[in-house]
């Protein structure tokens, strides 16, 4: 018998789950297992990681916008190559924070990987990219995640 919330195994006369401490008012399930359970922690996660990644999307770019207006009028002595160079490096981070967040909003097959890329490459980014990365990684990274992900993905 497990707890129907977190997944840890019950005995017959506990009257509340040790682990999250959820009170079982009737007989526990028997039909609940850990992979159950874990699986809706992974989908509450996930709603909580597409606005965490458009919260660090929109942080990266209000500065590459704001920086971007400070050298518009100094912008025409650089080289249009250059230009578009370190245009596209600066926009590189915050559109990738986006894709990632688009791809977990409605579970994309693709996601989980491509989430798990930029959370490590995130991890550089301290400390909010840091703190989001592991997160991230805490989450979609496990073995199990990838299963539970999957059946995710497929609905």
């Amino acid at each position: 018998m497990y707890c129907d919330a977190c997944g840890r195994p019950l005995e017959v006369e506990d009257s509340f789950c040790r682990g999250c401490g959820k009170e079982l008012h009737a007989a526990p399930s028997r039909t609940a297992s850990p992979v159950a359970a874990a699986e809706r922690r992974v989908a509450s996660h996930l709603r909580l990681l597409v606005v965490l990644w458009i919260a660090q999307g929109v942080f990266l770019l209000i500065p590459i916008l704001i920086v971007g207006l400070l050298l518009a009028p100094f912008a025409q002595s650089f080289h249009p190559l250059l230009r578009g160079i370190v245009g596209v490096a600066l926009a590189a981070l915050p559109a990738a924070c986006f894709v990632a967040a688009w791809g977990l909003l409605d579970p994309a097959p693709w996601a989980r990987t491509y989430a798990i890329v930029v959370a490590a490459i995130s991890l550089l980014a301290y400390p909010l990219g840091t703190a989001l990365g592991i997160y991230t990684l805490w989450v979609l990274l496990p073995e199990s995640s990838e299963v539970e992900y999957h059946e995710l993905a497929m609905r």
